[in-house]
């Protein structure tokens, strides 16, 4: 059980954007993705979730391909991406993004519902508001909460803090260590990398669209020479 990425190879033009990448997300743990901007890890998630095609390689989902399927098809095989950028529907209000993202799930909506408002009890207050309205942290919350919509097995978070204040950063990761307990295989790309690998098991870092190093989380965390230099290449 586990999402398997082997030989993944993503080219735009004559460019390659992801070059033979190869890394394991498990139930129940997180693998941590860093890299400087341009390394390719918004890149990652989106060929990982069906919007980028694959050039080479393929991704497993419990023994299951499912590259090539698009993204519909991907979420409904368990895996949801929440994409950087806090993703909303800004007109619609909160509980309308979270009914438009269970939409293609129409079996106890209702449930999902109540799910992802036990999680977000902050969300459940605004339920009613405009999403374009809230702060970014809050926004942040829901497309989070959008992304739970589906009940995933693996979820794929890119840039979960990225502008966000700190204490709104704490609750996300509390979240996220919640989901991972309850046995939900995460990939995290995190800007602040003592956080990401303070809660992940393995850690992959890029550079140029290539990975530097695949291994144990607390290994890299731990050596800052064997970090610096898979991330910037000295």
């Amino acid at each position: 059980m586990s999402v398997e990425v082997t030989g993944l190879t993503v080219t735009q033009g004559n460019r390659a954007l992801l070059s033979g990448i190869d890394l394991t997300i498990r139930p129940g743990e997180v693998t941590a993705v860093i890299g400087a901007n341009g390394a390719g890890k918004s890149e990652l998630v989106l060929a990982m979730a069906g919007v980028l095609p694959l050039s080479a390689g393929q991704i497993t989902l419990d023994g299951r391909r499912i590259d090539g399927t698009g993204p519909e098809a991907i979420r409904r095989a368990g895996m949801a991406a929440v994409p950087e950028g806090h993703r909303v529907l800004t007109a619609l209000s909160v509980d309308d993004n979270l009914r438009a993202a269970g939409s293609l799930l129409k079996d106890d909506l209702a449930g999902r519902l109540a799910q992802a408002y036990a999680i977000f009890p902050e969300l459940a207050e605004r339920k009613a508001q405009a999403a374009g309205t809230l702060s970014g942290g809050q926004q942040q919350m829901v497309a989070l909460a959008q992304a739970l919509m589906s009940r995933p097995r693996y979820l794929l978070i890119d840039e979960m803090s990225l502008g966000l204040a700190p204490l709104i950063v704490k609750r996300l990761l509390g979240v996220v260590a919640e989901l991972k307990a309850k046995g939900t295989g995460i990939l995290l790309i995190e800007q602040f990398t003592d956080l990401a690998l303070g809660i992940a098991e393995t850690a992959v870092v890029l550079r140029g669209g290539r990975l530097r190093y695949s291994g144990e989380a607390a290994r890299l965390a731990a050596d800052k020479a064997l970090l610096h230099g898979a991330y910037f290449g000295v």
